[in-house]
């Protein structure tokens, strides 16, 4: 197995964390991921607090945490959720600073998304314990830096600033060699969610995985249609990737259409279709991963594949084929220099 610094801190068996998929991450999934040894997070999403209540008590007691889009949760509904003692709250989207202080006297761990490095820099000052890279390949909401090169810069920024953070990998990671490429650009892991999204356990129609497995990364897009048909007034840059669908390719090049009154009807027929999982006619929200997936599996499964895979990867691949400082040996945690002797290697 694969030992870092973010299984170490969290007690995993596995240096991955479920992403909080909005109405998709719930607690089944969540307990799934986290029973299996990983790190298991709700899908908070747009703050429904009847839906959270009732998504956290399907995980049965396992210990989970959960994630929010910054920009719709509330205090009050922070405090109801930090009440029930998470594992760690995630943020994407916005400012978490006005979240945080309530988050540390709870003693949770704070995790921040960052899609760029002011955000990145934003989370440090306010007290992440963890930053999330996450690159556009990523399914759902973001911008448009490449995970391949975030990943990197957010680990020197961690370096110089406040090398005790931990920090994930995101976006365009599904299989095992994700999972490797991730820890040898500085990660400590990985948070995953196209892959967990084609899991058994996460709320998605059986119509929409039937379209995914059979899709490639070039069937995605990142388009503002399925912001406009649900009436969110999602703040600019951030834009969604999707599988591509007969509802984009109408709409893609004239989103704010969709809000008028003249769309009343295709508001409702999408809204059929993804209750349906009609994938022609609604949106599932799947990243450029899609195409490295092909099976509808256990998340337990799943996650056991990723590690497994990856592991291999770092003990046949780097160790073997490059001089030893560039192997799985010289990763000291979160992008610090391979000289720093005070974080121990990535163990396979």
């Amino acid at each position: 197995m694969i030992d870092t610094r973010f299984t170490r801190a969290f007690g995993l068996h596995h240096p991955v964390a479920l992403a909080p998929m909005a109405g998709t991450t719930g607690g089944r999934l969540a307990a799934a991921v986290a029973q299996a040894g990983g790190l298991g997070l709700l899908g908070g999403g747009y703050g429904d607090a009847d839906w959270i209540a009732r998504e956290w008590a399907l995980a049965e007691g396992v210990p989970i945490g959960i994630g929010f889009i910054t920009w719709r949760l509330t205090p009050a509904l922070l405090a109801e959720c930090l009440d029930r003692g998470p594992r760690a709250v995630m943020l994407s989207f916005g400012d978490p600073t006005p979240f945080a202080d309530a988050i540390h006297a709870a003693g949770v761990p704070l995790i921040c998304q960052c899609q760029t490095l002011d955000h990145a820099r934003a989370a440090l000052d306010a007290g992440a314990s963890m930053l999330v890279a996450q690159g556009a390949e990523a399914g759902g909401h973001g911008q448009s830096r490449g995970t391949f090169t975030l990943v990197p810069e957010l680990a020197d920024l961690i370096a110089a600033r406040a090398p005790g953070t931990l920090l994930l990998a995101a976006g365009g990671i599904a299989d095992g060699r994700g999972l490797a490429a991730s820890l040898m650009l500085g990660a400590d892991g990985a948070l995953i969610g196209s892959r967990f999204w084609a899991a058994t356990e996460a709320l998605v129609p059986p119509g929409f995985h039937a379209a995914a497995i059979t899709a490639d990364g070039d069937a995605t897009l990142r388009t503002r249609t399925v912001d406009a048909v649900r009436g969110f007034d999602w703040p600019a840059p951030f834009d969604i990737r999707v599988l591509r669908s007969a509802f984009t390719d109408r709409w893609h090049a004239d989103p704010q259409a969709l809000r008028g009154p003249g769309a009343a009807n295709a508001r409702a027929d999408w809204a059929a279709a993804q209750t349906q999982g009609d994938a022609t006619n609604g949106s599932p929200v799947a990243g450029e991963a899609v195409g490295l997936i092909h099976d509808i599996a256990p998340a337990a499964d799943i996650l056991a594949r990723l590690t497994a895979e990856a592991a291999q990867r770092l003990s046949s691949s780097s160790v073997h084929k490059y001089p030893r400082e560039a192997g799985p040996e010289a990763l000291r945690g979160a992008g610090s220099p391979p000289s720093a002797p005070d974080h121990p290697a990535p163990e396979v």
